[in-house]
């Protein structure tokens, strides 16, 4: 009788604490998930702060390029206005191609490469885009553990309303593309 008492104390007490135990990791993994993204929001305000600056910057090497100017404002306008990871994502997937198009149109320009103030800009974007892509990274990461703790059996059947997490992946097939290296004598 003391047996079957405590077996069934045990199973009662598994019964509570597993479900519990795995409700609770779905949780922290959601608020890691939203603590990883303001990683994000931080660099790419950071991104979007640096912007206005290289506009300036090259406005007077650039003045008959002004609609690549304005473009690349009013992306970045848009991303810094927008919300939640779905707008902010959709901007982003806007305002990268702006950007690289418009560092590859500076090539032209061999007096604003040796500009200082320039220089000093650029390397804070380049410093700026490493901080995303480590955010993004981690952001990823949290987001995977968070969508196979909810998607697998039994955190499936505690999941409540929660759903899949979307990924912030980075669309340019520039980025995606392997590196042509060309070696000049």
């Amino acid at each position: 009788m003391e047996i079957t008492v405590g077996i069934l104390l045990i199973v009662l007490f598994l019964g509570i604490v597993i479900p519990i135990t795995i409700s609770n990791n779905i949780i922290r993994l959601s608020r890691m998930c939203d603590e990883a993204w303001s990683g994000i929001d931080v660099a790419l305000k950071r991104r979007h702060d640096l912007i206005p600056n290289l506009v300036e910057a090259v406005r007077g090497y650039m003045a008959h390029e002004q609609s690549v100017l304005n473009q690349l404002t009013e992306l970045r306008n848009q991303a810094a206005s927008a919300h939640g990871p779905a707008g902010v994502m959709a901007a982003e997937r806007l305002l990268v191609p702006a950007l690289t198009g418009f560092f590859a149109k500076v090539e032209a320009y061999p007096d604003l490469k040796a500009s200082q103030n320039f220089l000093q800009l650029q390397e804070e974007m380049v410093n700026t885009e490493d901080r995303i892509a480590a955010a993004r990274r981690f952001y990823n990461n949290n987001v995977r553990q968070f969508n196979v703790a909810i998607e697998t059996f039994p955190g499936s059947l505690l999941r409540g309303n929660r759903s899949a997490k979307e990924f912030f992946e980075v669309d340019e097939a520039g980025v995606r593309a392997p590196v042509n290296v060309v070696f000049t004598n």
